[in-house]
C-alpha cells in the first residue's frame, strides 16, 4: 500500500511533512502547492536539498492541482486558524479528498468555533471524506498523551501538563511567534492583538475535558513575557537583558469553579532544560516526564504523517485525535 499525498503549504512544517513523505516507506508525493514565488516551479527534491529530483514541481494554484491530481489524501499546512483555511478545505472537499491539517484551531474546534466546526463537519460528510487537525501541540503532547495515560485510572480529579522548551533550537517562525527579541511593551501589544501566542491551549483543554466527559465552566488562556536576565541568542536572533526571550502561557479549564485542567507552557531562548511532563491526580495518581522533551518540529510533522493512514479509513466528517484509533508510527505495510 502506497499513500499518495498532496502537500498544500510548504513553510517549515509543510517542508517537514514533505521530507518525511519522500523518505518514509509507504508514502509518495502526488503534488505540492505553495504561493511562495521563490519555490513555485521548482522540484520538491531541490527544495529539500536532495541531489536527485523527485519529479514533482511546486504549483501555485490549489484549484489547478486538485483538477489534475492522483492523490489519496491532502496534508494541509497553511495556517493556524479556521477562517484562514476554510476556503481551502472547501476546494479540497469538492475534489473528494480527505485532509490531515496542522491547523491548530482545527485540532478541537468545537469549544471556540462551534458554528464553523459544524459547517466543516457538514461539508466533509457531504463530500464523503474525513478531516482531522493534529500535530505535536495541539494534537499530542498536551492532549492526546494525557488522555491515553488516563486510561489506567479509575478516577481522575485533575490533570496538569507542563511543556518547557529551549526555543533557541526551534525554527525562526516559532521564535517570532513567541516574541523573542521584542521589548516587553511591544510584546504585550502584540499579545493583545493575538499576534504573539501559542495557538492551541484552549483546544487541548477542551479536548481533554470532552474525553473525560467533563463540562467546563470556562477556559482561560493567559500569556506573559519571559524577560531575559542575561544575553541569550539563537542562530537567528539575539536577545539582550530586559528584552523578551519568549513566553509563558497557561491554559486552565474550570469545573464547578475549580481548576481541573492546567496546561503550562514555557518557550523561550535559553531555558535551562527542555521536558514534557504529565501529572494526573486521581486513583491511581500518575506522573510521567519525557526528559529532553518531545521535539516540536520533527514531532509535528511525524504526528501529521502518521495520521494520514487514519484519515483514509475514518468515517466522513470532522474528527479529532480523541476520535481516531490510538496514533502510532506507521511503517507503510
Amino acid at each position: 500500500m502506497t499513500i499518495r499525498v498532496m502537500h498544500v503549504g510548504l513553510g517549515p512544517i509543510g517542508i517537514g511533512v514533505l521530507k518525511q513523505v519522500v523518505e518514509r516507506p509507504g508514502f509518495e508525493v502526488a503534488a505540492a502547492v505553495d504561493i511562495d514565488p521563490e519555490i513555485v516551479g521548482r522540484d520538491v527534491g531541490e527544495i529539500l536539498g536532495f541531489d536527485d529530483k523527485v519529479g514533482i514541481e511546486v504549483q501555485r494554484e490549489l484549484e489547478g492541482a486538485l483538477a489534475d491530481h492522483e492523490a489519496d489524501v491532502v496534508a494541509l499546512c497553511t495556517g493556524s486558524t479556521l477562517p484562514s483555511i476554510h476556503s481551502q478545505l472547501e476546494s479540497i472537499f469538492r475534489a473528494g479528498l480527505p485532509v490531515v491539517s496542522t491547523t491548530e484551531e482545527l485540532s478541537f474546534p468545537h469549544f471556540s468555533n462551534e458554528a464553523l466546526a459544524g459547517e466543516i463537519d457538514k461539508l466533509a460528510r457531504n463530500a464523503g471524506v474525513a478531516v482531522v487537525g493534529t500535530g505535536v501541540n495541539p494534537g499530542f503532547a498536551m492532549d492526546t498523551l494525557p488522555i491515553v495515560l488516563s486510561a489506567a485510572c479509575e478516577r481522575v480529579d485533575s490533570v496538569t501538563v507542563d511543556r518547557i522548551q529551549d526555543a533557541s533550537v526551534r525554527r525562526i517562525p516559532f521564535q517570532k511567534k513567541i516574541g523573542a527579541g521584542l521589548d516587553p511593551e511591544d510584546f504585550r501589544q502584540k499579545a493583545d492583538r493575538l499576534e504573539i501566542r501559542h495557538v492551541g491551549l484552549t483546544e487541548s483543554v477542551a479536548m481533554i475535558a470532552a474525553a473525560f466527559g467533563w463540562k467546563l465552566d470556562r477556559i482561560t488562556d493567559v500569556i506573559e513575557p519571559k524577560i531575559a536576565e542575561e544575553p541569550v541568542a539563537s542562530s537567528y536572533l539575539s536577545v539582550e537583558p530586559g528584552q523578551v526571550a519568549g513566553l509563558i502561557q497557561d491554559g486552565v479549564g474550570y469545573r464547578d469553579g475549580e481548576p481541573v485542567i492546567r496546561l503550562h507552557m514555557e518557550a523561550y531562548l535559553g531555558a535551562p532544560q527542555t521536558y514534557d511532563a504529565v501529572s494526573i491526580e486521581g486513583s491511581p495518581s500518575m506522573y510521567t516526564k519525557v526528559e529532553a522533551g518531545i521535539p516540536g518540529d520533527i514531532a509535528t510533522a511525524a504526528v501529521a504523517v502518521n495520521t494520514l493512514p487514519r484519515a483514509l479509513v475514518a468515517p466522513p466528517g470532522l474528527h479529532t485525535m480523541r476520535d481516531l484509533p490510538i496514533p502510532s508510527w506507521w511503517a507503510g505495510a
